[in-house]
């Protein structure tokens, strides 16, 4: 895992090599192994090295055999001994065992077509010197990120793993985005093609860019099957399933350093470890979890179990609110956009602890986006329930959700239900952002100063529109997912929390064969008989305890509602208070007061608005302030 960085300078203009090495050192902590810098007139190509494989040889950027075509290039590439043998046999020589060399020589057989025979997760950039051109490119699921700016000033473009790479160019102004801030504050991140930064893009997943002669020009190389028509009974589909699971898990454990399992005791990460127990010993497979000291936050029990059940070697840490609160002033410095999920924190603590031992390590990330794991789809269904209710039913059942005393703890009843009165009356792909996010469209417009802001819920209407027209609902929800909360929340949250420490993190989930099989299946396997990942948990039956899988889905939270009202109560003074706010010109005093105080007071929980909030002015103080 790597970061990458570079550009094509202005017409008639050679490549500045400060430039570039600044670039690339602002990406030191993705690659603390190494640097690379290639430059060749216009073009500069740069790269920080983590070495997971070829530790002698794999160094970037990398060239094929007459240095026509270079690379750098941040990813793995789990079907490469396959791609190697089939280029040795076409007469490609090479010198080293890295994965990055076979791209170059996949790129001079097939063209930009190339990307579309990887399975793997990548963000990379192919200079081919003899059409003068730039390619672009990131995996299918958009587990590794990508950044540019394109066609300002003069036909040039800047790329880079990170933001903070591109800031680093003279020609990238630093300036907030308006309309992006209106959808951080919707979705607590912003989605691709957008970024917080005007001008610039993040390459959306599945995209190539192709940039030659000052002009671009996007293709998506690769769209999701739909269920098949045909299925096999769900007996022998789950048995298919956990073969290819088992399959993509072997493909993802290749590895020269040593590897482990983020275990959370859920059912998606002990899937991955059960099925690595298939693999090799349980006593030489290293699983690390983390607890907290707050008890209904605290599932460290479960992973515990599971590592006693399977017979791995686990390894656990439990945080006190001390160890999550004092890395928010270093979030805010790894963090060049804005971000909205509280998880991270948890999620940068666990890596910071799995890379003392480890240098890779496998998780459980994307199973909740494949095969419907959130409560938010059971949720659907009984939206489309309630909104079959007669009015007057509804208002009673709105009064008395609104009644129930305010329960600061962790998925509490009276949460629940509250986000689900948020978008029960919702067309269905704005119900479920209303579910997940911090605010709506008509709060947007109440705390935001400016008087015009951009639409967001209709702009994600339209969004959820292009994706899976004419698919059964359930395989359209899951597609909005895909396109927006795994690549640009689940995604964007597992890079930088571990990237910021040298650690790399796979998802056997997001396997290209895995995702391809699992895409085909009826939406009814994934979400059916009130179960979620239904086909996961028949599957893993017999290889797991029971009880992980009959537990209900938490997620990886802290206590934020009620460190909003304690330790984290002087910061919210400090960054949200009203002359902060009316200084700095972006939000309404009054509509944020009002929210402290009712939080403060009990007598609403404001806690996702409120971090949200927060955890912008952090990001605001240290690159824009």
């Amino acid at each position: 895992m790597c970061g990458i960085a570079g550009f094509v300078a202005r017409d008639g203009q050679a490549a500045d090599r400060g430039i570039l090495a600044r670039m690339t050192a602002s990406l030191a902590h993705r690659g603390p192994d190494g640097e690379g810098l290639y430059l060749d007139g216009p073009a500069a190509l740069g790269h920080r090295r983590l070495s997971i494989i070829d530790l002698a040889g794999g160094a970037q950027p990398m060239a094929n055999e007459d240095g026509s075509v270079w690379v750098t290039y941040n990813g793995e590439i789990y079907n490469e001994p396959e791609l190697r043998a089939g280029l040795r046999a076409r007469g490609h020589v090479f010198r080293t065992t890295s994965d990055t060399e076979s791209l170059v020589h996949l790129y001079e057989e097939h063209g930009v077509d190339f990307v579309r025979r990887l399975n793997g997760m990548f963000a990379l950039a192919i200079w081919d010197a003899r059409r003068r051109r730039l390619v672009l490119a990131r995996d299918r699921m958009g587990q590794k990120p990508l950044y540019y700016i394109a066609g300002k000033p003069d036909g040039g473009l800047v790329f880079g793993s990170e933001p903070k790479s591109l800031l680093e160019h003279p020609d990238v102004p630093r300036r907030l985005d308006p309309g992006s801030l209106a959808r951080y504050l919707f979705y607590e991140y912003v989605p691709a093609p957008h970024s917080i930064w005007s001008g610039v893009h993040k390459l959306p997943p599945a995209h190539v860019l192709i940039w030659e002669s000052g002009r671009g020009a996007m293709r998506r190389y690769w769209t999701p099957p739909s269920p098949s028509a045909e299925a096999p009974p769900f007996e022998a589909a789950a048995d298919q399933f956990w073969a290819d699971f088992r399959d993509a898990v072997a493909r993802h454990r290749r590895s020269d350093v040593p590897l482990g399992v983020f275990l959370s005791g859920g059912v998606d990460s002990s899937s991955v470890t059960a099925a690595l127990t298939e693999m090799e010993p349980a006593r030489g497979i290293r699983t690390f979890s983390v607890g907290f000291e707050d008890p209904s936050f605290d599932e460290s029990a479960h992973a515990r179990a599971v590592a006693r059940h399977l017979g791995t070697d686990h390894h656990e840490w439990t945080l006190s609110a001390e160890d999550v609160l004092n890395l928010l002033p270093e979030v805010a410095e790894w963090l060049d956009e804005p971000f909205g999920d509280a998880s991270i924190l948890p999620t940068h603590l666990l890596s910071r602890f799995a890379r003392s031992e480890v240098k890779v390590v496998l998780g459980g990330d994307g199973a909740d986006e494949l095969l419907a794991g959130y409560p938010t789809f059971a949720a659907e269904r009984a939206a489309g329930l309630f909104r079959r209710l007669p009015g007057p039913a509804q208002v009673l059942a709105g009064a008395a959700v609104r009644r129930l005393p305010v329960d600061h703890g962790n998925f509490s009843l009276d949460f629940r239900l509250k986000q689900f009165l948020r978008g029960a009356t919702e067309p269905v792909p704005l119900a479920h952002q209303r579910w997940l996010g911090s605010f709506s469209g008509p709060e947007i417009a109440r705390v935001l100063v400016d008087a015009d802001p951009l639409d967001v819920e209709a702009e994600h209407l339209r969004r959820a529109g292009r994706i899976a027209a004419g698919a059964d609902a359930l395989t359209r929800s899951l597609a909005l997912y895909q396109d927006t909360y795994l690549p640009d929340d689940i995604l964007m949250k597992v890079d930088r929390a571990s990237m910021a420490r040298g650690l790399e993190v796979r998802a056997p989930f997001l396997d290209a064969t895995l995702v391809d099989s699992i895409q085909a299946l009826p939406a009814a396997f994934k979400y059916g008989r009130r179960q979620t990942k239904r086909l996961l948990k028949r599957a893993a039956a017999g290889r797991l305890p029971a009880t992980v899988l009959e537990r209900p889905k938490k997620g990886f939270g802290i206590p934020v509602a009620r460190w909003l009202r304690g330790p984290l109560a002087p910061m919210l003074e400090s960054l949200l208070g009203r002359g902060r706010l009316r200084r700095q010109g972006l939000f309404r005093p009054d509509e944020v007061a009002s929210r402290i105080e009712e939080h403060r007071a009990g007598t609403r929980d404001h806690r996702k608005p409120l971090w949200t909030l927060l955890m912008f002015q952090l990001w605001y103080d240290r690159w824009l302030a």
